[in-house]
């Protein structure tokens, strides 16, 4: 059971615990809907770099959503993947070096879509751990 009650505002069970403050759910869906669409990286490759970071984030509504499925990956997708988990043990340690990885695959545009969105995506499932938000309540 979550920690907290969920309000009233909200369309899903993470969404209804944000909806107790109104403005914060509607700027986080509204920014979350821009980087979740294909943009100057593909929903697809976002998918996978979220289900990578579930494994990880500790929150279990976010885990239950699906592994990383390599098989569905391509070179864009395997090096983003890359990066989340480098971003998952070192956070603020990345070097350069790794950064530099990035850089040779894909443009600024999409550095800074990936940065967005897989910092976004920690916030929510850090959300979602702290409120201990379960499992059962995900809506696929």
């Amino acid at each position: 059971m979550a920690r907290i009650n969920q309000s009233d505002f909200g369309e899903t069970s993470f969404q209804k615990l944000l909806g107790h403050n109104k403005d914060v759910l509607n700027g986080w869906n509204q920014l979350g809907e821009i980087l979740e669409k294909d943009g100057h990286l593909s929903s697809q490759l976002k998918e996978q770099v979220r289900r990578t970071l579930a494994q990880s984030n500790g929150c279990e509504y976010c885990k239950v959503k699906g592994k990383p499925e390599p098989h569905l990956f391509d070179e864009k997708t395997s090096i983003a993947v890359g990066f989340v988990e480098v971003f998952i043990k070192q956070k603020e340690n990345i070097s350069d070096a790794q950064f530099k990885v990035l850089k040779e695959t894909l443009s600024d545009a999409e550095i800074s879509e990936l940065i967005a969105f897989i910092t976004l995506t920690t916030a929510s499932q850090y959300f979602g751990a702290i409120m201990k938000l379960e499992a059962i309540n995900v809506e696929k």
